[in-house]
């Protein structure tokens, strides 16, 4: 039988998820932009109507909206969608308020605030995967292949016990769990395993295998194996240098993850019904929370390293898109005319929402009601 998560579990787990991961984005935005003296008219966690606030002695309006599907800072000086000053209303301000708007920066120092917001997400999942690095330490595990599953691709291709994997498709392999990264998101596809077989190298071509597996809330991963396993782990005791090091390679083989599933959605090796909203993280969420802290936590920085890296497509209305612009200004010399800017970030505006109804939509056609 099925855990069951109840719908309190869940909606709890969405908002310690999410409502941490937005105001510590949208306080790398706000926190920059202080420091490059940039007023802040509106710090928002949440959307549409303002269910609670006050404000500071600065002019900043902090407030709690009601659609808790993100959040924004409102800097002097955004006047429209494309974050550019109305020429009339922008003159119109006094100069020592001028000085204080965002489009008053110069270009790198506006870069910087709007790239804050991704590169906050990233440090917070940076120094949870390090924290548990120095915790409980890196582990470590030869890649030796000791073992091998039923019905096992490596041993039908002529991989023996012992065997050491020292490359896959021409990359080194240092370590057993680089082995799935090889092989997880690649279901169906052939490799070419490097191995050193009592001192002679030999290169055996493998496909992987194609499953679908089910973990414990009845949620289904399609995922590769290759059915080898290997003993001898062991957990490396790490400094506070050596484990943000690792929090950052972790983090780093996570984006990679995340760019090879939008690669083979758009290519068709993957279902788009794979892709998830915000049911689908609440959902997680809640099943996570379930089984405690730790993996509770785990999936935060997950998640985190998500939000990082949706921000940063160069989708225009996303901060991906407005570095895209300042890229472009940056070699034009010159910023896009605001009529170009305001039209691109509507289109990419709508762009995001429609994605958030068809990934929702995806989400509600996946809940048991409907079936799985």
């Amino acid at each position: 039988m099925l855990p069951d998560v109840p719908m309190w579990m869940m909606l709890l787990g969405f908002l310690l998820v999410l409502g941490p991961l937005v105001t510590v984005h949208e306080l790398g935005h706000y926190l920059v932009g202080r420091v490059f003296g940039v007023k802040a008219d509106a710090f928002s966690i949440g959307f549409g109507k303002e269910l609670a606030g006050w404000t500071d002695k600065r002019g900043t309006r902090w407030k709690l909206s009601a659609l808790p599907l993100g959040g924004y800072v409102k800097f002097a000086g955004d006047m429209n969608p494309a974050s550019q000053p109305d020429d009339e209303a922008y003159l119109a301000l006094p100069e020592e308020e001028r000085r204080r708007t965002f489009q008053a920066k110069t270009l790198w120092q506006r870069a910087l605030i709007v790239f804050a917001g991704p590169a906050t997400n990233f440090i917070v999942a940076i120094l949870i995967f390090a924290g548990f690095a120095m915790a409980y330490g890196k582990p470590v595990t030869p890649p030796v292949i000791d073992m091998f599953a039923e019905e096992s691709p490596a041993l039908a291709a002529g991989l023996e016990l012992g065997d050491r994997v020292i490359a896959i498709d021409g990359n080194e392999i240092a370590d057993f769990e680089e082995v799935a990264a090889h092989v997880l998101p690649f279901p169906g596809r052939v490799i070419e395993l490097t191995v050193d077989r009592r001192g002679e190298v030999d290169t055996v071509p493998v496909r992987i295998a194609d499953l679908e597996i089910t973990d414990r809330f009845g949620n289904t991963s399609r995922i590769g194996r290759i059915g080898i396993g290997a003993n001898d782990r062991e957990y490396r005791a790490l400094g506070p240098l050596e484990a943000i090091a690792y929090g950052a390679g972790a983090s780093v083989d996570l984006v990679k993850l995340m760019v090879t599933g939008i690669v083979q959605i758009v290519t068709g090796e993957r279902s788009v019904k794979e892709l998830g909203g915000p049911i689908k993280i609440a959902q997680y969420s809640g099943e996570r929370l379930s089984l405690g802290p730790l993996p509770f936590i785990e999936f935060i920085a997950f998640i985190s390293i998500n939000l990082a890296f949706i921000n940063l497509l160069p989708i225009p209305a996303l901060d991906g898109g407005h570095l895209a612009f300042y890229a472009a200004e940056g070699i034009r010399r010159k910023p896009a005319s605001a009529r170009s800017q305001e039209w691109a970030f509507r289109t990419g505006m709508a762009f995001v929402l429609a994605l958030m109804v068809f990934v929702t939509i995806n989400d509600i056609a996946s809940l048991p009601i409907f079936g799985r």
